[in-house]
Formats: C-alpha cells, sequence, structure tokens
C-alpha cells in the first residue's frame, strides 16, 4: 500500500491577513503549520502561542524543513517588505506564494529569483479562487466554448483591479490581444466623481470598464461601492457575476418569432424557448461574516492547493510564470492610464438592510419619524448578518423559576433545533468561541470550584473544555429538554466525561449553585433574560466567583433591537440529504427593547431544489451590550477578539482591588492581531 505523502510544511508570514491563511493551511489536509513569521509585536507573539506553534521574525531564524512560504505581507507597492522577505525565503530553498498586489517589475525579478534559487513562487490574486468567482469562471469557459463572446462589462475599486484581469483571463480562457483607450473625459465643472470608465479589447472581446477611481489610503479595503461586477455576453444570453462573493446570474437572450403580418409568434410550433426563465439565479449569497468564516479561507485553500501541485511538478518558475506577468503587465496598463486615484477619506457609512429598500407590505419605505423607523423591521441600523453566525448562540435558553419574561420559552423549545444543531455548530464552534475560551482556560485556577456552563446546549464548549482542562470540574446546565438529550449522550459516551461533567436542567437565573466556581459560561444565553432577570443572576454569581475567577459572555453583534433578513447561514450533508440553516430576526412588534429570532431548518434529499422537511423555532431575544454587562454585573469587563467573523466574546472579572485577576491575552483584545 502506497503512504500518503508528508504533509507541506507552511510558514505563514503576517498575522492581519495572514491570519486567513494561518487557519486555511491548518483546516486543509495535506498542510502542515511550521510557524508564524511577523515583526515581533506581543500581539503576533500571542497569536503564534494560541496556535501553538514557533513565532519567528527574521527569516535567518528559520529551521530547516520548512517547505513553502505563504506572503502576506505588503510588498513594495503599497509601501511593505514583502517582495525582499519573499526572496530572502527563496534564498533559504523555500517555496513562496504572495499575495497581491506585486509591481511588475517585483514580479518579473521574483520569478527570476526563483529560477535562479530551484524553487517555485507564485503570487496569488485570492479572488479568483472564492467560489462564487470560480462558479461564474466554470461557466464562461462553457458558455465561450459554444458561442462566441460579443461582449463584456466589468466594474471593479481600484484595489482590487490586479484580480479582475485575472478573473477575466480564466473567464475568457486567454488574455491576448488586448488594447485599451485613455479614460472617456469627464465633463467640465461636475467635480470629484467617483468611477472612471475607459474601452477597449480584451482576448479579442471588446470590453467597457468601470472602475471606482477612490481609495482611502488608510483604509485600502474598505469604502469600496461594490466588489467585482462582471458580464460576459453571447447571441445566447448574458451571464453575470452579481459580486464577488455572488450570486452569479443567468439571462437568456429574448427573440420572440414573427409571423407573416410581423406579428409576435407567441404560442405553438418554435415557442418553446419562451418558457425559459427571464433570469436564473446561481447560487445563494451569504453574510459579510460567512465571507470571512468560509468564503475566504477556503479560497485561500484552494490557492494553496494549486501552489502544491506547482510545487510537486517542479520546473522553471519563470516559464511557469508567464500568464501572472502578462496579468500583472495588463494591470500595470490600466492602472498607467488611470493614473493616481483620487484620495478621499469618507466617513463610515451606515450599511442599509435589503428591509430598508423592499419593506414588508403596509410600511413606508420612508419614515419621517426616526423613533418610528427604530421600531420598525426596516429601521436605522437593521442590517443582514447582525447576528452571530454561530448555531451555537441559538442553542441555548434560559427559562424556569425566576427566569424573567423574556426567558418565556418552554424548556421544549430548541428541541425541534437539536436534531440539526451539531451539523454545523460543531465546526463553527471549534474555530471561533471554542479557541478563545480555551485560550482563557489555559491559566485559570480550577482549584477552588467547577466550571459552570450556563445553557451549555449540545455540550460542545462543554467537551472542548474538558478536553483542554483534564483537570476541571464541570456542571453543565441545560434546561431544553432536546438540546439536554444530546448533551447528556455526549457525555455518557466518554468515559471520562462521565467522571467529571454534571449535566442539570437548572435554568438561569434561578440555578442550583455551589458555594464556589472557579469560571462562568454564558454562550448565547444572556439575551433570554430581561435586565432585572440578569441582575438576579449577577448577584448569586458573583459572590460565589473564586479570587481570580472569570465569567465569558458570548454577544451578538447588535446592543439594541434591529431587523435581520432571513439569511442562509450554512450547510451541510450526511447520506443523501443537504441541510441548510437559515436565520433572521425583528423587533417584537408587542414589546420594546425585545426582539423575535427565527431559525429555520430545510432538508433537501439527492439534490432536489425543494426540501422534504422544514423546521421552524423561534426565540425571544433581549439585546444587550458591553455597557449593559459593566452596569449590571458590576465587574470589570473587557471585550474579546475571536476570529474574524466569529460572535464576539466578553470576559468579566472582579473589579480593580480583587487580589488576583485573570490575564487576557493581547491577541484576543480588539485589535490585537
Amino acid at each position: 500500500m502506497t503512504s500518503a505523502p508528508p504533509p507541506l510544511r507552511v510558514l505563514v508570514c503576517g498575522t492581519n491577513f495572514g491570519r486567513f491563511y494561518a487557519e486555511a493551511v491548518r483546516a486543509r489536509p495535506g498542510y502542515a503549520l511550521a510557524g508564524i513569521l511577523g515583526r515581533g509585536s506581543a500581539a503576533s507573539r500571542t497569536y503564534a502561542q494560541s496556535l501553538g506553534v514557533p513565532f519567528y521574525t527574521d527569516a535567518a531564524e528559520l529551521p530547516a524543513g520548512i517547505d513553502a512560504a505563504c506572503v502576506a505581507v505588503s510588498s513594495a507597492i503599497s509601501g511593505g517588505g514583502g517582495t525582499e522577505l519573499a526572496r530572502a525565503l527563496m534564498d533559504r530553498g523555500i517555496h513562496v506564494l504572495q499575495e497581491h498586489p506585486v509591481h511588475l517589475t517585483e514580479l518579473t525579478d521574483n520569478l527570476t529569483h526563483a529560477r535562479r534559487r530551484g524553487v517555485r513562487y507564485r503570487l496569488n490574486t485570492h479572488y479568483p479562487h472564492v467560489a462564487p468567482v470560480r462558479a461564474f469562471v466554470d461557466a464562461a469557459r462553457r458558455l465561450v466554448a459554444q458561442q462566441r463572446p460579443l461582449f463584456v462589462d466589468a466594474a471593479t475599486p481600484i484595489h482590487l483591479m490586479h484580480p479582475l484581469v485575472d478573473i477575466l483571463g480564466q473567464a475568457l480562457g486567454a488574455l491576448r490581444p488586448w488594447r485599451f483607450a485613455d479614460p472617456a473625459p469627464l465633463p467640465a465643472g461636475i467635480g470629484p466623481q467617483p468611477f472612471r470608465s475607459l474601452h477597449g479589447l480584451f482576448a479579442g472581446v471588446p470590453l467597457t470598464l468601470r472602475v471606482h477611481h477612490q481609495l482611502d489610503p488608510s483604509d485600502r479595503d474598505n469604502h469600496a461601492l461594490h466588489w467585482h461586477r462582471i458580464s460576459v455576453g453571447t447571441e445566447g444570453g448574458v451571464l453575470t457575476l452579481a459580486d464577488t462573493h455572488g450570486p452569479v446570474l443567468w439571462s437568456p437572450r429574448l427573440h420572440i418569432g414573427r409571423d407573416a403580418d410581423r406579428r409576435f409568434v407567441l404560442d405553438g410550433p418554435g415557442t418553446g424557448r419562451l418558457g425559459f426563465g427571464t433570469t436564473a439565479v446561481i447560487g445563494s449569497t451569504g453574510t459579510f461574516r460567512t465571507v470571512f468564516s468560509d468564503l475566504w479561507p477556503e479560497a485561500i485553500g484552494s490557492a494553496l492547493d494549486a501552489f502544491r501541485d506547482a510545487v510537486t511538478q517542479g520546473g522553471d518558475a519563470l516559464r511557469a510564470g508567464q500568464y501572472e506577468l502578462a496579468v500583472c503587465r495588463i494591470w500595470s496598463d490600466l492602472a498607467a492610464r488611470l493614473g493616481p486615484p483620487d484620495i478621499v477619506r469618507p466617513a463610515v457609512p451606515r450599511p442599509l438592510s435589503v428591509s430598508d429598500v423592499f419593506p414588508a407590505p403596509g410600511e413606508s419605505r420612508s419614515d419621517p419619524d426616526p423613533a418610528r423607523a427604530r421600531r420598525s423591521p426596516g429601521g436605522a441600523g437593521s442590517g443582514p448578518g447582525g447576528a452571530a453566525a454561530d448555531p451555537r448562540s441559538l442553542g441555548r435558553t434560559a427559562t424556569g423559576p425566576g427566569a424573567g419574561p423574556f426567558s418565556s420559552a418552554q424548556p421544549s423549545s430548541y428541541t425541534p433545533s437539536a436534531e440539526f444543531f451539531d451539523l454545523v455548530a460543531a465546526g463553527h464552534t471549534a474555530t471561533s468561541s471554542v479557541p478563545a475560551i480555551v485560550g482563557l482556560m489555559a491559566g485559570a485556577d480550577l482549584g477552588a470550584g467547577p466550571v459552570l456552563d450556563i445553557g451549555a446546549g449540545t455540550g460542545l464548549v462543554t467537551e472542548a473544555v474538558a478536553r483542554a482542562r483534564p483537570d476541571a470540574e464541570i456542571i453543565a446546565c441545560e434546561p431544553a429538554v432536546g438540546m439536554r438529550a444530546v448533551l447528556t449522550s455526549r457525555v455518557f459516551s466518554d468515559p471520562d466525561l462521565r467522571t467529571r461533567v454534571t449535566v442539570t436542567a437548572d435554568a438561569a437565573p434561578a440555578l442550583d449553585l455551589p458555594d464556589r466556581v472557579s469560571v462562568v459560561l454564558l454562550c448565547g444565553v444572556l439575551g433570554h433574560l430581561d435586565a432585572a432577570a440578569r441582575s438576579r443572576l449577577w448577584g448569586r454569581l458573583t459572590p460565589r466567583l473564586a479570587p481570580g475567577g472569570f465569567v465569558v459572555v458570548e454577544l451578538m453583534q447588535f446592543d439594541r433591537p434591529v431587523t435581520l433578513p432571513e439569511t442562509r447561514l450554512a450547510t451541510a450533508t450526511a447520506g443523501h440529504q443537504r441541510y441548510e440553516w437559515s436565520f433572521g430576526g425583528a423587533p417584537d412588534a408587542a414589546e420594546d427593547g425585545v426582539m423575535r429570532l427565527h431559525s429555520i431548518w430545510r432538508v433537501y434529499r439527492d439534490g432536489a431544489t425543494e426540501p422534504t422537511r422544514e423546521v421552524h423555532d423561534s426565540y425571544r431575544w433581549a439585546p444587550f451590550g458591553l455597557t449593559d454587562l459593566e452596569a449590571e454585573s458590576g465587574m470589570t469587563v473587557t471585550a474579546l477578539n475571536t476570529r474574524p467573523g466569529a460572535p464576539p466574546l466578553a470576559v468579566l472579572t472582579p473589579a480593580p482591588g480583587t487580589p488576583k485577576q485573570v490575564y487576557v491575552p493581547d491577541a484576543y483584545r480588539p485589535g490585537g492581531l
């Protein structure tokens, strides 16, 4: 039997965008994270420590045995030293995948350097690997194989123009011939304009290009009015990438036959094409949160796979890089014609939700009363993706005596969701709240009392804490019958957990508490309690918290009622069935300050477009924020960072003056990475 090849040992350079590379390397089979290289900040060191890998500050420090490096450090064109670092790594015989953008001269020199050193070098433009873009590219190649492309319309922000050229080249299957005219002149006296337009040929196809030609130098990755938008037209229809992150649209050509009198022929022979849908939507959109949690790490994984294949095949890096050089040359030509972008420093925008633009029947599209707007589903501050995209946040309940009016769900609540919960929660929780909680638990003194997991759900965090701290005794409280059944099964199936985890049906705030607790976990729970019930809970917990103990609270991304349009947040498959989880919410019409959250599970069999089952759950939620926590608990509250796109966490510690305080690593503080 042939043994599997050893994993590619990968060094990640940089801990800003580099975090996405590190997560992709860790999650993808066939790779091993060999370490982090950074400038030496405490945040970068702590991040490497949290991943359990070495931290380096200089390529000269690197040990032997590193196969490849991902350089997610700005190149000279952006004012950074990424290119010098890439060459230093190649000097050590390390293959390099470098994040765009890189100047044409730098790219040429890097490929030449790789040839001399006998290693592979690739430039990652990232966005062609994003799943909806890949779907568009694949469809475009099938389209142009059948019919000659007649036109290409494209639009991009200036800082994503290099990836756009790569996307077009892959979609059309060629780059040459290309030729561009200078941008169309702007009318005199109209002032600064966000877009510049030009025409030309790309792969011999007529091209119209619009570029958002403004840039905030202090925040290059924000303030784009939109992302990539591309249409490829043939005589049979138009294929459109509506956004970098989807969906893809197919619009068949409208053509109606005419009779001898030049009237439209609407039925009979030859009219079958009138049954075509006017536009088909391929794929679906997630939230901005899932862009960071799912789409981007998966895209980096795809780029890594292509890079690994290039490394395995070997060969001349410069010869293999001719396509990359041509893409970069076209980008340079366009950039030279457009000239330097206009420098802007705009205010933080207020994104609108779909309900702001498409209100429910009977609602006004423009309401001058701001108070009414805040109460209505389309009110100010609403937006898709505002809720934690972690189903664990919905796997909690706080029913029981004294739980308060906002936890009126009965213990049977969440039972409909229990069947599906771990399908999507297991992987998501393992990469979101668990790493931060486990990091905090590493140095916690658990000798004074048990860990108390209030609203333990199906026990995903309970189990992770038990694994991280074999000395921990844990009390897992879960009043929801369905969720508790899974939790109990999880504990009973593991001999170690059975000796250390006690499962109870207690509900907050009326919990049966021990005299002392070391750590309290409240993930996705507190919003089920009103302010009075939360205050009562703090009044019972705080006196029992051991010196040096702390409380971890999972927050939503909002601290007041907002409208959350129903959004598909996760999918999973098992056997012949596909499971989709969607989530939404809106202010409760009957109670001020309260939201009604909705969770919907749909089950599809063997690729069907209609679900065989649809299961709904609904929950009350009283939003709260850090200020509320501090006021209600009387403790010091510190916001924590989880990975990009994951629900935020906060740690609560006794007020200053307590003999021992919990240590919060810089990597988990806002801005720490």
